[in-house]
């Protein structure tokens, strides 16, 4: 049965749908079946996996209103070994449709469940928001990756995400935990990047890899071309760090994944 983990903050521009995208194409060149499910509305890892979101016949959104099967909506890319359940606009609306629903936190581990057994890793690439389609991933998910900016607004809004994560641990998924925090944007010549580094690291005891991603020019560029940063330049230091967070994540899953203990 693969793994899901879904990758989340709620603040935007930190790095989310970078990490999906280049840590599902890093693993899927390991020779694990990797899926990404794009649960975002704006559907940017979708695009970064060289999909065309205005010719799908079935999204997400299908699959979490429209009672589509995962399998119907699962679509290959050019990319090894991955596989991308895609996003598109009409998940937009989707929160106010789930409201109505029964069951409404469920729908996407519902959906998944049908599709585990395919694949060694799911990854779910959510919205910068904390409201229900986030709520359905975090349902869903086994664990919970956090991409966090070196940037000085870095822990703004964490312990409102880790608050939701305890709560979904409660009512609906008690063995979620924390797979750990990803640090990106890194640039090693400012003392802030190091300030921040000490702090998420505070928050997050022995939560945070060892690797981190650099900001990058070609990281930036990658997503225009449809293309993982490995695939456009791997020889790149974007191309690098995912490559060496792949690399982190999959000897710590030969381990087992962490617990959710801060107390922050």
């Amino acid at each position: 049965m693969g793994k899901v983990i879904a990758i989340v903050n709620q603040k935007g521009g930190v790095g989310k749908t970078t990490t999906a995208v280049n840590l599902a194409a890093a693993i899927g060149s390991q020779g694990y079946k990797v899926l990404l499910a794009d649960v975002d509305p704006q559907g940017n890892a979708t695009t970064g996996l060289g999909i065309n979101k205005k010719k799908l016949a079935c999204s997400s959104y299908e699959v979490l209103i429209g009672g589509k099967k995962a399998s119907e909506a699962v679509a290959a890319t050019q990319f090894k070994n991955v596989w991308v359940l895609p996003s598109s606009m009409n998940l937009a609306g989707a929160e106010l449709e789930l409201v109505e629903l029964p069951q409404r936190e469920s729908k996407l581990k519902t959906a998944l469940a049908m599709v585990r057994d395919d694949f060694d890793f799911i990854f779910m690439d959510c919205p910068p928001a904390l409201g229900l389609i986030t709520i359905n991933a975090l349902c869903a998910a086994d664990t919970v990756m956090v991409p966090i900016q070196c940037e000085y607004f870095a822990l703004e809004g964490l312990s409102q995400l880790m608050q939701t994560v305890r709560q979904v641990k409660r009512l609906w998924n008690p063995l979620i935990d924390i797979e750990g925090v990803v640090l990106t944007m890194y640039d090693g010549r400012l003392n802030l990047t190091q300030a921040v580094v000490d702090e998420v690291k505070r928050f997050f005891p022995r939560r945070v890899y060892s690797t981190v991603v650099p900001r990058n020019v070609r990281l930036s560029e990658a997503p225009s071309f449809g293309q993982p940063v490995m695939y456009y330049d791997n020889y790149s230091k974007g191309s690098v760090a995912y490559n060496a967070l792949a690399e982190e994540f999959l000897s710590n899953n030969s381990a087992g994944a962490g617990e959710l203990t801060s107390d922050n």
